[in-house]
């Protein structure tokens, strides 16, 4: 799978993602830190990349609908250390899938992962 990695997440954690077979690009690496969330998004859409995050203003399926794209997911944990984001990954990198994630926005925390798709919206 593709991923992009936020600019909010640590660059180190692009190793949880190659290590398990992976493509993983960064925000940062790629001279994108400080642009506009929408931006940020519609890169990740045009490089076909499930966007990963911290930043809550992307779990808005209205602000962010997740229809056509590889997904998002955003991470919430009490506390953002490299140590429990990498928890968190760790945990839930064997869910990760092209079918899994296609089209929806995913919300993982310790022990959960809340899934939303387009159809939720539309009712």
């Amino acid at each position: 799978m593709r991923f992009k990695l936020d600019e909010n997440l640590d660059h180190r954690l692009a190793r949880v993602f190659t290590a398990h077979g992976h493509d993983v690009e960064t925000v940062s690496g790629e001279g994108l830190s400080g642009r506009p969330d929408q931006e940020i998004f519609q890169v990740a859409l045009s490089e076909h990349r499930t966007l990963v995050t911290l930043d809550l203003d992307f779990a808005s399926p209205l602000r962010f609908p997740t229809s056509g794209t590889n997904g998002v997911v955003v991470i919430r944990v009490h506390r953002p250390t490299l140590f429990a984001v990498k928890q968190v990954l760790r945990e839930s990198m064997p869910r990760f899938s092209e079918p899994a994630l296609m089209n929806k926005l995913w919300i993982i925390e310790p022990g959960r992962i809340r899934e939303y798709s387009p159809e939720d919206t539309d009712r």
